[in-house]
């Protein structure tokens, strides 16, 4: 099934509150501080991670959402630089780059969905 996503005047206030959220979710990781992340993921969130290759893993749920980001979050000596987030609606898309403790990089992009003030979906995909 494929979703087409219009914008118009009404899809402005929506967007603003998803461009509202990401920048809040961007900042868990630029700070290194998990302690946004319980009230900005909804119960039946689903990340689908980039590793293991090629899939990634799924992970469902809030609990096991929350534990995913903390951990990548809280990492000792990596960083992510933010390049750019995009949004329409209740869609976002996150692109960054990450720098593991090695000094080594990887470039990716999250595709988020939003719904009732809470991200509910998060594919990440890296290149190479």
């Amino acid at each position: 099934m494929t979703q087409e996503l219009v914008m118009d005047a009404n899809a402005y206030g929506l967007s603003q509150q998803t461009a509202e959220i990401m920048r809040r979710y961007n900042d868990v990781f630029q700070r290194h501080d998990p302690s946004a992340l319980a009230e900005l993921v909804a119960d039946d969130c689903v990340i689908e991670n980039t590793v293991p290759a090629p899939d990634g893993a799924r992970h469902a749920g809030k609990e096991a959402c929350v534990a995913l980001w903390t951990a990548i979050a809280t990492q000792a000596g990596t960083r992510f630089d933010i390049e750019e987030t995009f949004v329409a609606g209740d869609r976002a898309t996150i692109r960054w780059r990450y720098f593991m403790t090695d000094g080594n990089s990887l470039r990716g992009v999250n595709l988020m969905r939003v719904a009732d003030g809470r991200i509910v979906e998060a594919m990440g995909y890296v290149k190479g």
